[in-house]
């Protein structure tokens, strides 16, 4: 078939309006009822849209049989009346009336697909709005509140919403687990845990030398779980995250982790325990009223020099042993690692970013915000699912660490020859 035809660029749409203006006596019926207030303009896109998407079907029939003609089909391929079909739109499917199409010497293989019927049954689109807004909090139960009303929607129900975002989190976890980090020049790594419900996941995030952060993995299972922890740093090795690099590792103080670090990138990394970790587990042995005053020595002491820091928590220790043990206990433990970016020699302003796990704890803030809705996991390969989609949704909005500017210091004390004093002591 000939014709001449115009294209319309699908982020322009004023050449369609002036033509359909120009050519809108099949309009004026719904123009009318719009005017008189009985038709709502939403119900007149939907009436539109859908005859729409029939009218593009049936020009992508007549492609292959020509059009519509009485008397004896002839050719090969012949039109079989029309049948119930649905495509795909950006957040849900809906039901259209398609020609079907048939090859003369029938058979099982006689069917003839139609390409616009096949192309709209592609829901990459649908799966990425459907797990976008299912990230915004919406529960599956409320999606079809949420979501444009189209004539014969279907797709939309709990159950078919949960389907769908099976296989968009799927890909989502795939997609993560397949990440490869070659040229990046990773300077630190995160890892902190995350619970849903009774489960955990434990989770890596790297920053490059601009300061840049990237979701590494995940795995399924708590910080102080050795095989867990070795798992996943040595699925970061095959992906790119060489150990021949030293770089510096943040975690929330568990000695799996330490362990994991040491046996998988080298025990010469440095190492910096969570001061905030620490500060909690301390104030845990703490009365009310003793609290505050702890914690600002503490938050003092982490601003001084290693040695002079470590002296004044050691005096504070002192003088916590005779009523509080356990609190004493905990402030000495680990001491060492908690100075470990002030032996590095590191500016101020880049220390208070590198001595917290926050960077993981605040994608992991608005892990739990998009997983809210999840009142049952049903186990581990669902918790995966949902993590990786809600780690990847923030991670959109990852800016660059505080005190980017000045990690040409880190790189470089991490390029410098090992020595006893700039690594912290297990």
């Amino acid at each position: 078939m000939s014709g001449v035809y115009q294209i319309v660029d699908g982020e322009d749409t004023r050449a369609l309006s002036e033509y359909l203006s120009q050519n809108g006596q099949l309009l004026l019926p719904m123009l009318e009822l719009i005017e008189q207030g009985t038709m709502a303009v939403d119900d007149f896109i939907n009436v539109l849209g859908r005859a729409a998407l029939e009218a593009v079907l049936e020009l992508s029939a007549q492609q292959i049989v020509g059009p519509p003609h009485r008397g004896k089909a002839g050719g090969d391929v012949r039109r079989h009346g029309r049948q119930q079909g649905t495509v795909c739109l950006s957040t849900q499917k809906i039901r259209v009336q398609k020609p079907r199409l048939r090859k003369k010497q029938g058979g099982p293989e006689a069917e003839v697909a139609i390409p616009a019927y096949e192309a709209m049954q592609d829901d990459t689109h649908l799966r990425a709005k459907l797990a976008t807004i299912l990230m915004s909090g919406v529960s599956t139960r409320n999606y079809a509140r949420v979501v444009p009303e189209m004539a014969e929607s279907c797709g939309i129900s709990k159950s078919s919403v949960s389907r769908e975002f099976v296989e968009a989190s799927a890909e989502q976890l795939q997609a993560l687990a397949e990440r490869c980090f070659d040229g990046i020049d990773l300077l630190a790594v995160y890892i902190d845990g995350v619970r849903f419900g009774a489960h955990h996941v434990l989770a890596a995030i790297g920053v490059d030398s601009d300061g840049r952060k990237h979701v590494l993995g995940l795995r399924e299972g708590a910080s102080e779980n050795a095989v867990v922890v070795t798992d996943l740093l040595t699925d970061l090795v095959s992906r790119g995250v060489s150990p021949s690099r030293r770089r510096l590792f943040v975690i929330d103080g568990s000695k799996a982790l330490r362990a994991g670090i040491d046996a998988v990138f080298g025990a010469d990394n440095p190492v910096q325990r969570c001061r905030n970790h620490k500060i909690e587990n301390v104030m845990g042995y703490l009365p009310k009223e003793l609290k505050d005053q702890v914690k600002s020595v503490m938050k003092a002491a982490y601003r001084l020099d290693p040695r002079e820091g470590m002296a004044k928590l050691q005096q504070q220790a002192r003088w916590l042993q005779s009523e509080y043990p356990s609190a004493a206990v905990s402030l000495l433990e680990g001491l060492e690692e908690t100075f470990t970016i002030n032996r590095l020699g590191l500016p101020p302003k880049l220390r208070r970013c590198l001595g917290t796990t926050n960077i993981v704890e605040s994608p992991s803030a608005g892990v739990r915000l998009r997983t809210r809705r999840v009142t049952r996991w049903k186990d581990g390969a669902m918790v995966l699912r949902w993590a990786a989609t809600a780690l990847l949704t923030t991670e959109k909005h990852f800016r660059r660490i505080i005190g980017y500017q000045e990690l040409w210091a880190l790189k470089a004390a991490l390029n410098e020859p090992q020595t006893q004093e700039e690594v912290a002591v297990a």
